[in-house]
């Protein structure tokens, strides 16, 4: 019988009761007392911080004031208006870097007002009655969406809701890009991505196609041709390389993400029993936190940098570290091994990092790289500006009629709820393009 003390890459490492636990909800949510109890503590600013910090721009005061008046729905309608995926957003957005760390309650006591977990007793209640919006009398335009996931879906909503005919187009077999296939399955159980995907869709004039890969099985020229315009929201779909001997030994951490969120049976997904996840970003917490969750015994997280240059989250951090995730930080590997990934210990310089000459094994039989991704197939004739798709503040790309968003576009961050922004935003443009308005 296959055990946590297991060596080796193994599946079945835990029974199906204790997987269901450990996968269960990370953060339930609020019920009706609950969520009046927190709203109760929102001061209702009137130039709220919270709202400057919401990448989207919601009307928080607004919202929890709804709430707190017994009008949920009116709360859902006003989170998405500003962003169509709030219930998602409410799941994972860093909401202790966002809105919550500039509450004022924060500043205060050191405990802000519960924004997340609100937006989610809105959103979540709200999803289960008739789509709230309707579309504006049909203008005969059509509209191209290349990617659907959150920048592309929100670009969508809102074009149909001006009354355009808008076709998404999806290299893998579901819509919903990184909150289907990219997120840690315990935030987001109960299928709820594409839940949230269908749920968006019953506006209509929204037609998915999946499977189709830019530059494979469409080009851009041919959508330029078809459509009067065209939305790039494809994420990033390579996986930056190590650069260390035997590296071919370390699997891309969003595959086995990836691959665990579309898994049947959890039980079934195979996992080391010791694992080395070697980043420091958010992809790096979610992929070493399931190993652990998976039965994994040991699993370390080895970062380059200090661990407050990791661009996950402090609370994410803690996070890992509370499910047994052991953090090493000024680290860089030099070589992967068959049963041990070497690292060399880095320090600051006039000139960089550099190594210290240092050395240590950590023991692994299964390494993870999340390093990183890279914009890969971009169409010719489009300008890059730090290895991604220039845009301007609109979302307008170098090519005439072309509006990109999203992690493909330059100036993100890598954010869910900063793609929905800027998928919403290029959908307003490009609508003023189109009709001339």
């Amino acid at each position: 019988m296959t055990t946590p003390f297991t060596p080796g890459i193994q599946a079945g490492r835990l029974d199906a009761a204790t997987l269901a636990a450990r996968f269960s909800d990370h953060t339930p949510p609020l019920d009706r007392h609950e969520a009046f109890v927190a709203a109760d503590r929102c001061y209702f600013c009137h130039d709220a911080p919270c709202i400057t910090a919401c990448p989207t721009a919601i009307d928080i005061p607004l919202f929890i004031r709804q709430i707190a008046t017994g009008t949920p729905d009116a709360a859902a309608r006003t989170i998405w208006d500003q962003n169509i995926l709030g219930g998602m957003c409410a799941r994972v957005c860093p909401t202790e870097t966002l809105c919550e760390q500039a509450c004022v309650r924060e500043l205060a006591e050191g405990k802000p007002v519960e924004i997340g977990l609100l937006q989610r007793f809105a959103t979540d209640g709200a999803m289960a009655r008739p789509h709230p919006y309707t579309r504006a009398a049909t203008t005969g335009k059509r509209v191209a969406v290349v990617g659907a996931g959150p920048a592309g879906l929100a670009c969508a909503h809102r074009l149909a809701m001006h009354g355009h005919e808008v076709t998404v187009f999806d290299a893998r077999p579901k819509p919903g890009g990184l909150n289907e296939y990219g997120i840690a399955t315990y935030k987001t159980t109960d299928d709820f991505a594409q839940a949230e995907v269908d749920w968006l869709l019953a506006i209509g004039g929204i037609t998915i196609r999946t499977g189709v890969v830019l530059g494979r099985d469409v080009t851009l020229a041919a959508l330029q041709a078809e459509h009067d315009a065209v939305f790039l929201g494809m994420g990033l779909a390579g996986v930056n390389a190590l650069r260390a001997p035997g590296e071919e030994m370390a699997v891309a951490a969003v595959d086995f993400i990836a691959g665990l969120r579309q898994a049947d049976d959890k039980g079934a997904v195979p996992v080391g029993r010791d694992v080395v996840v070697i980043g420091g970003g958010m992809t790096a917490v979610d992929a070493a936190v399931q190993a652990r969750l998976l039965g994994a015994q040991n699993v370390t997280i080895v970062y380059r940098r200090g661990q407050d240059r990791m661009s996950a989250s402090g609370y994410e951090q803690e996070h890992a570290t509370s499910a047994g995730v052991r953090i090493i930080t000024h680290a860089a590997p030099v070589a992967v091994g068959a049963d041990a990934v070497t690292f060399e210990y880095m320090a600051e310089g006039a000139n960089g990092l550099a190594g210290t000459g240092e050395r240590f094994e950590v023991k692994a039989d299964q390494v993870f790289r999340a390093i990183g991704q890279t914009l890969t197939g971009v169409p010719q004739g489009l300008t890059l500006e730090g290895g991604k798709i220039a845009v301007d503040g609109a979302g307008r790309t170098s090519v005439d009629g072309v509006w990109a968003g999203g992690d493909c576009a330059a100036g993100g961050e890598d954010l869910t709820v900063t793609a929905v922004a800027q998928g919403r935003d290029a959908a307003e443009d490009m609508h003023r393009a189109i009709t001339g308005r």
